[in-house]
């Protein structure tokens, strides 16, 4: 083979439009957010990150900033004292509202078969933490 004609696959390899947009959705946090303004409509920071119990400042920003250079997420600043910005889904984001839907139904789904097999799931975890539980001392 002609030592010229040698690539790297990184540079033939034409990205898949999947895993780029997994890449979107799969960061941590983003599918909450975007279920939040697909729930809730435009939001302001402050509004959105009480909306999303756990999530720190720093990575609602992160995630924000990235959302917004996607195109999912639009960023509208308001000059007023003191400045205001008010997050929403872009055109894009909306057409995510069906994938969504689809994840929050099966969320529900299996929340309610856990729920079902919770004392039964339960019982299970704890005999079986008593049986493989190691002694706390070795006499």
């Amino acid at each position: 083979m002609d030592a010229t004609r040698k690539t790297m696959p990184s540079e033939t390899t034409i990205e898949c439009p999947m895993n780029a947009l997994l890449r979107i959705l799969m960061g941590p946090w983003t599918s909450y957010i975007l279920w939040t303004l697909r729930q809730q409509g435009p939001q302001r920071f402050g509004a959105l990150k009480r909306l999303i119990p756990g999530i720190s400042s720093r990575v609602l920003t992160e995630r924000l900033k990235m959302l917004c250079d996607t195109g999912v997420v639009h960023r509208e600043p308001l000059m007023t004292i003191p400045p205001q910005v008010t997050y929403s889904l872009t055109g894009r984001g909306a057409e995510l509202s069906p994938v969504l839907d689809a994840l929050d139904a099966l969320a529900r789904q299996w929340s309610e078969e856990d729920a079902r097999a919770g004392t039964a799931t339960a019982r299970q975890a704890s005999t079986a933490s008593a049986e493989f539980s190691m002694p706390s001392s070795m006499d």
